[in-house]
């Protein structure tokens, strides 16, 4: 186990994909390391500059994308105590360190949870990242409350399928807003009504506590104009007049999203599923379907 494959993306200004053999990493203190079952991408990370510099901002490509994952602990890193090789876990990879799509990855043991038993790896890799984020925009910087009305843009992408689902069991009015051809998920995952998002003036027919934002550009302009919530947070980019954040890793928070999939009240939705051999392909893949894409490790 020197060796393994891994997809590593170069050249900063027009980013090249190839799958290749690195070194296995070593988990450093407080890591695990993790064979990979399953990773899930974020289509805009190959233009984060964590993808391209570690926190000191000193280059670090070739590096790794994707990171959400879920495997199994192999080995640990000294002083490591929370799992044991054997574990299964899901969780999310530092943004600054090589992600998950290759076939092991040291994570941070504290960035990690003990995955749904529930659901296939494939599954359980798009809850961290999309899962946090949807829970920490609608309770922790949204604040929503039962009985409350939320819009979530971009209704049926990765956050937002998570979002609705989690909105509609807190007792919220839910209202989608996308693209028309995504009205029949949308309402199936919770939302009480559903905007179509290309028809003009669509902020008139909504009236939200609370709007939640996963699309930024002309939508959140629009959703500020016409002051469609009183509260707007958004996960894309900084706005006047909106709370913008970072996803930040939260154990418990994984643990109860676990526990919620175990459950039957979330359900994961996978857009698609490609192997690491042809992982280059996944970052150019065409919108469409809804949840996330998946990379799987075979």
């Amino acid at each position: 186990m020197d060796t393994m494959r891994a997809l590593r993306v170069d050249n900063r200004a027009a980013p090249s994909l190839e799958v290749t053999e690195v070194p296995v990493p070593e988990p450093a203190i407080g890591d695990v390391l993790v064979r990979v079952e399953a990773a899930s991408l974020t289509p805009t990370e190959l233009g984060w500059p964590s993808t391209w510099v570690d926190r000191r901002g000193v280059a670090r490509a070739p590096s790794t994308p994707c990171h959400e994952l879920c495997g199994e602990v192999v080995a640990l890193g000294y002083g490591t105590f929370r799992f044991a090789v054997g574990d299964r876990v899901y969780g999310l990879t530092d943004w600054y360190r090589d992600g998950a799509a290759a076939e092991y990855v040291a994570v941070e043991a504290r960035d990690l949870a003990p995955s749904p038993a529930s659901c296939r790896p494939v599954d359980a890799a798009t809850v961290p990242l999309a899962g946090l984020s949807a829970w920490q925009a609608l309770f922790e910087r949204g604040s929503l409350a039962r009985d409350e009305t939320v819009v979530v843009t971009g209704a049926a992408g990765g956050v937002g399928v998570f979002a609705l689902q989690l909105a509609r069991e807190a007792g919220a009015t839910v209202i989608a807003a996308g693209r028309a051809a995504h009205e029949g998920v949308a309402r199936e995952l919770g939302a009480d009504e559903f905007v179509d998002l290309s028809e003009p003036g669509w902020p008139k027919r909504v009236d939200a506590d609370l709007a939640l934002d996963l699309v930024g550009g002309a939508v959140v302009d629009e959703l500020v104009t016409a002051s469609v919530a009183r509260r707007i947070v958004s996960l894309v980019a900084p706005h006047d007049a909106v709370d913008f954040f970072v996803v930040e890793p939260d154990r418990p928070t994984l643990e109860e999203l676990a526990r919620r999939v175990d459950a039957g009240t979330l359900r994961p939705v996978v857009a698609d599923v490609v192997p690491l051999a042809e992982s280059d392909r996944a970052f150019a893949a065409t919108r469409g379907a809804a949840g996330k894409r998946v990379i799987e490790i075979a």
